[in-house]
């Protein structure tokens, strides 16, 4: 657990150094969309768990990021295995990607209710970027062929530590240099090597009274050549069934999130991101949804653990 936590630590003291480049896909409620960012994740909440969101970005801003995300994952039985499936649909400008991994998680128990979990996940994406969408700005030979179903692989890991109380992971997506698309929203520039991103994920729960609980929560992605992604969320949880919290992305926005357990399994959840950064004069602020449906066995029903 030192080693973990110093990982960590030292994770986080890297971040503060300035980068840039293009990012994976990102999510305002990514702290009940954790298997997205952490292959340790799958099977951790001990029941079947299915999760479908959709997110649009920078509504009003030409070719600005669309996503949609679909994950499942479930325990294997008694023997510590965790399963877990995620399809992202996303598009941005010219550019659109079709991910689809599979994780294998396995989980040790190092305490009453504590436990550390590693993750795998081998998967892969199709690239596609069309270059008649966007206005051409270098030499045009460079687009003179499409890019249309172009498969990279992707290999990635996790390590995933949680009690009841709070949680801590840290993980790769992928390990292998990649193409993927490198311009901007308003103009078509070339494809570039994707670099290896970190992702740091922590929250803690905290009992206010019987029925309110608070949970503050952050996520931090690190990328060589890109600028850091720091996320930061505080949600309270009402009576087990009201979520509302806010949220803060540095250099980017500022969240408002609010979440409805309609059922003991079905959980609804949506978040409107208001823009901070020089986009903030062409578009209307970014929404997203999400669905977050449970299985439970029989008799085996809690209250919501809350991440």
């Amino acid at each position: 657990m030192k080693i973990i936590l110093r990982i960590c630590l030292l994770l986080s003291m890297c971040s503060f150094f300035e980068l840039k480049a293009q990012q994976d896909p990102q999510y305002t409620q990514y702290m009940f969309n954790t298997m997205s960012v952490n292959p340790a994740y799958a099977g951790s909440k001990g029941h079947t768990v299915i999760t479908a969101l959709g997110r649009t970005q920078w509504v009003g801003f030409k070719g600005a990021p669309d996503t949609q995300n679909l994950s499942f994952d479930t325990p294997l039985g008694f023997s510590g295995l965790g399963l877990g499936l995620n399809l992202v649909n996303d598009k941005i400008g010219p550019s659109h990607e079709v991910y689809f991994d599979g994780n294998l998680s396995y989980t040790i128990e190092t305490g009453t209710e504590n436990y550390l979990a590693f993750g795998l996940k081998l998967g892969g994406r199709l690239l596609n970027i069309d270059w008649s969408k966007g206005t051409r700005v270098d030499d045009e030979s460079l687009f003179a062929n499409n890019i249309n179903g172009k498969f990279l692989p992707s290999v990635g890991a996790g390590v995933y530590y949680h009690t009841p109380k709070w949680y801590v992971g840290l993980s790769v997506p992928n390990f292998i240099r990649t193409e993927h698309y490198d311009g901007d929203l308003e103009s078509i520039k070339t494809t570039a090597v994707e670099r290896m991103h970190f992702f740091l994920i922590a929250g803690y729960v905290f009992d206010i009274t019987e029925s309110i609980r608070f949970k503050p929560a952050t996520l931090i992605k690190v990328v060589s050549g890109a600028p850091l992604s720091l996320d930061i969320s505080a949600n309270v949880l009402f009576n087990n069934k009201f979520r509302a919290g806010l949220a803060w992305r540095w250099g980017d926005s500022m969240s408002a999130l609010l979440g409805f357990q309609v059922s003991d399994s079905l959980l609804i959840g949506y978040a409107y991101d208001l823009t901070t950064s020089n986009y903030n004069v062409t578009n209307t602020g970014t929404h997203e949804i999400m669905l977050r449906y449970e299985v439970f066995e029989k008799l085996k029903y809690r209250s919501p653990r809350f991440f």
